[in-house]
């Protein structure tokens, strides 16, 4: 067996931390391959990039993610005991559960109430001026999506649980005291998210039968048990914290907007162009850097060995930027879309494979929803002026953002 390629040092942690987006890539360019060991946090780690490393990092017969995740994502991204560290049939039948919450009526439904949230903060956006557009959207987000999945939130409270739910990944990858400030948002969310679990359960609050809170608190797992209070309330967690960092890639399509010519008059002259150009936002920019799995059996694969237990980490910005996937991938180019093949393992910006079966995020149609909503409002609803500003974006920042956060002055509904 050829020797497996490896970086140099003895542990890439600072390496990783430091570009966690393009590390993974820009090793496997000097090592001239797309698999490579390295060590993170003194573990040894095979590091996987491209469309075939996505396929068999998504064989659920050789890869598991109970345990995967390091401690610090769970305790502040993920929450404990959700359906993203379960494998096998249990994992298959909790994300049954969320999977029949995207309903094109339902997804439909969110991305309208997002439109109203949205209009509805405007004026305020109008009477000061100048807004960073990234810090004025988790809250419209928040309202939507609490109203849409049955969550009661109090007008006085919305702007403090938009700021929790905005902590649990904006700032979990942070080596600053922020990454406290999430640990200790995590707590809080979870505490209130319990809370309307058991209200629902007692009868206190009367989310709809249709609602995402009332199918979590009376889903039933495979021992036909109702899940611990707190499992619930990581699941309903689950589906609030995704939504509002949808603000990420909203500012991205602002970005785009402001940087890439002819995108506003194609937006406008081809119904089908708002598809194909979110998409490119999400192929285009980064957004998650990578997965993790553990290997669950011995195997080998492309030449590398994975022992039993090995962690393993898919470069997903990486991966959405391959050569030998997608043609000038640094280009931002939305008609690429008109000819992609749909393959889900060469495209994966929130995960690969089979959205009811896998590890694929099961809010995609969400995203894609709500970001249409958004180049609609930015294209033929509002009036916006964008300062002099430093654009460029921030790939050291989790989430990465411009670097300004995107400024705007002077907006206003109109046009």
């Amino acid at each position: 067996m050829p020797k497996t390629p490896h970086t140099k040092g003895p542990d890439e942690t600072l390496s990783l931390l430091a570009d966690p987006y393009r590390f993974i890539s820009r090793q496997c360019q000097r090592l001239g391959a797309n698999a490579f060991e390295s060590r993170f946090l003194l573990k040894k780690t095979n590091c996987l990039k491209g469309a075939k490393a996505a396929e068999i990092f998504y064989d659920t017969t050789r890869f598991e993610r109970e345990g995967a995740m390091p401690v610090a994502i769970q305790k502040t991204l993920l929450g404990q005991g959700g359906v993203q560290g379960l494998d096998g049939e249990t994992h298959r039948h909790r994300k049954q559960m969320f999977m029949g919450l995207m309903t094109p009526e339902r997804v439909r439904a969110l991305a309208q109430l997002f439109e109203a949230e949205w209009r509805r903060a405007v004026p305020g956006w109008t009477r000061k001026g100048e807004i960073v557009f990234y810090d004025e959207l988790h809250e419209p987000l928040t309202r939507a999506v609490c109203a849409w999945a049955g969550v009661p939130l109090p007008d006085d409270e919305a702007g403090n649980r938009a700021g929790e739910l905005r902590a649990l990944f904006d700032a979990a990858g942070s080596a600053s005291p922020r990454h406290l400030w999430s640990r200790l948002a995590r707590r809080r969310v979870d505490a209130w998210a319990k809370r309307i679990i058991e209200g629902i359960r007692a009868g206190s609050i009367g989310s709809g039968s249709g609602t995402a809170a009332y199918a979590i608190a009376w889903h039933r797992d495979r021992h036909d048990d109702l899940l611990s209070p707190h499992v619930a309330a990581v699941e309903l967690v689950n589906v609030l914290r995704p939504t509002v960092a949808i603000a990420v890639y909203i500012t991205f399509v602002a970005h785009a907007l402001q940087t890439c010519s002819g995108i506003r008059a194609a937006l406008v002259q081809q119904p089908d162009y708002a598809e194909l150009f979110v998409q490119e936002v999400r192929r285009f920019y980064p957004f998650f850097p990578a997965v993790v799995a553990r290997a669950s059996q011995d195997f080998e694969w492309e030449g590398m060995a994975f022992p039993e237990g090995r962690q393993v980490v898919l470069d997903l910005y990486g991966s959405n930027h391959d050569a030998a996937t997608w043609a000038d991938p640094q280009e931002f180019r939305p008609e690429r879309f008109r000819a992609w093949d749909e393959d889900s393992f060469n495209f994966i910006p929130q995960g690969g494979g089979d959205h009811y079966l896998g590890h694929r995020c099961p809010g995609e149609w969400i995203v894609l929803a709500i970001m249409k909503v958004a180049a609609h409002l930015l294209v033929n609803a509002m009036r916006y002026d964008v300062p002099d500003q430093d654009l460029s974006i921030d790939f050291a920042r989790l989430p990465a953002l411009p670097k300004s956060g995107f400024v705007m002055r002077n907006v206003h509904i109109g046009g």
